[in-house]
């Protein structure tokens, strides 16, 4: 295993989505979650970690094989001729009720901390990688759609049943996330768990291919590598959108340009106090600066 994390990194992250549903609320219908005020869309960050932690299961082999697993998963047991779903005591008996045993094999929880229920007590573990609530970057509006299904509500019934879908026709996501280095030290999570973290963030938001997540797509990662404990904060709230549409049109990455200016303006204050800035672009983002990346590593000097 690598070297345990020693340094703070801060996150910004973006992706788009077209024609879905990025985060359903289960008590409003399903309908997108949506902050009535601004008329923007919000993601929790439990969806995103669940975006991260499915890709750890499906493509990078934690799936409780080879010492490597997922502790906050759907697990069942058999009684008799019956399957069941595991509740939290009973996952942590499958690692013997030790600490040791699912830092060890657990990425999540090194990763994103947890409880370990216990028979008698709990372990409660900070997670050293937070992420805000996420937001869209502009003002979105809720789609209606409706259509039939392929059943019938019950048997000589003459229609198939109808169903209502609440989608997003677009919108830019924004999350900001800390690494905390200090949290590290007791969840144990690595450098190689960061790496994996990053690739879980892009490659696992491109992988959402769900009927109602289909449609997301990475466009930005900025990661910012600091010397010591500090972090700037707020990184999403320095970037804006340049367009001369109504916010409400916008459909697609054409439709406006990434205004960085006050986020570089920051980066460029602080950078006695950052060690690197790694950068990753989608080839279709517009930008109203010009940035140089050299081996994923944004040059604060060429701005």
């Amino acid at each position: 295993m690598s070297e345990v994390i020693q340094n703070r990194s801060e996150i910004l992250f973006l992706y788009e989505i077209e024609n879905a549903n990025p985060n359903g609320n289960p008590l409003d219908e399903n309908r997108p979650r949506f902050d009535s005020e601004d008329s923007t869309v919000i993601v929790s960050d439990v969806r995103l970690k669940r975006t991260v932690r499915d890709y750890w299961y499906e493509y990078e082999g934690f799936n409780g094989e080879n010492g490597q697993d997922i502790f906050v998963r759907e697990t069942q047991y058999q009684e008799g001729d019956k399957s069941y779903v595991s509740d939290g005591k009973r996952r942590a008996k499958a690692f013997g009720e030790s600490k040791e045993k699912v830092l060890e094999a657990c990425i999540d929880v090194r990763t994103f901390g947890g409880v370990i229920p216990l028979a008698k007590a709990s372990i409660t573990l900070t997670g050293p990688t937070q992420f805000q609530m996420g937001r869209s970057l502009h003002k979105v509006e809720i789609a209606t759609e409706q259509g039939t299904g392929a059943f019938a509500s019950g048997d000589k019934k003459s229609q198939a049943t109808f169903r209502t879908e609440y989608k997003v026709p677009y919108a830019l996501i924004g999350f900001n996330g800390i690494i905390n280095e200090k949290a590290a030290k007791y969840s144990q999570m690595t450098a190689a768990d960061r790496a994996l973290l990053l690739d879980g963030l892009w490659e696992g938001t491109k992988n959402l291919i769900s009927r109602s997540k289909f449609g997301q797509t990475p466009v930005l990662m900025l990661v910012v590598n600091y010397k010591d404990a500090s972090h700037i904060g707020n990184l999403r709230q320095r970037v804006a959108l340049q367009t001369e549409k109504n916010e409400l049109a916008l459909r697609s990455l054409n439709d406006f340009k990434l205004d960085l200016s006050k986020l570089w303006a920051s980066l460029k204050d602080s950078s006695d106090k950052i060690e690197s800035i790694d950068l990753r672009l989608d080839d279709r983002l517009q930008l109203t600066q010009n940035v140089k990346i050299v081996h994923g590593k944004l040059d604060l000097n060429a701005l």
